[in-house]
């Protein structure tokens, strides 16, 4: 696992964020290309710190002046890939290692969910990319339909 180095902004991020919805999030990300904040949060977590009918996490936006994304942690890479692409929507993920030693994931969608799987602009799969690389050393994630 890579090492993470998490910076003195992103600390305090992470400290508005646990102030504002009484959960201690994992890691936070500051997306500035897609200009969003993004944070892991422990199994179980995230419907405590999405609030009845998102009103917590509505709250944090407005606090940040930003819009926040969340995704719940997994040790297995899988598991947490498919939950930085929205679990509903994928119906496979198979994580192979190239002969160049570079890590590809390649997720299985139906035809139908791979626009929601992908994302406004490609948000989401950026999203998971991101996170894949940063915690398990996954290089690309590959979206195919069968």
């Amino acid at each position: 696992m890579p090492e993470i180095k998490i910076t003195e902004e992103e600390l305090g991020l992470m400290s508005v964020f646990q102030n504002v919805t009484s959960v201690a999030p994992r890691d936070c990300i500051i997306d500035t290309q897609g200009r969003r904040i993004i944070f892991v949060l422990n199994k179980g977590q995230m419907g405590l710190a999405i609030g009845r009918r998102g009103q917590t996490i509505m709250g944090l936006e407005r606090t940040l002046n930003r819009p926040v994304e969340l995704v719940e942690w997994s040790e297995d890479p899988q598991e947490f890939i498919k939950n930085a692409l929205g679990s509903r929507n994928v119906l496979d993920i198979k994580i192979t290692t190239k002969a160049d030693g570079t890590k590809v994931a390649v997720v299985q969608t139906t035809p139908k969910n791979k626009g929601a799987i992908l994302g406004k602009g490609g948000r989401n799969a950026e999203r998971a990319r991101m996170l894949a690389k940063r915690y398990f050393g996954i290089e690309h994630i590959h979206i195919v339909t069968p």
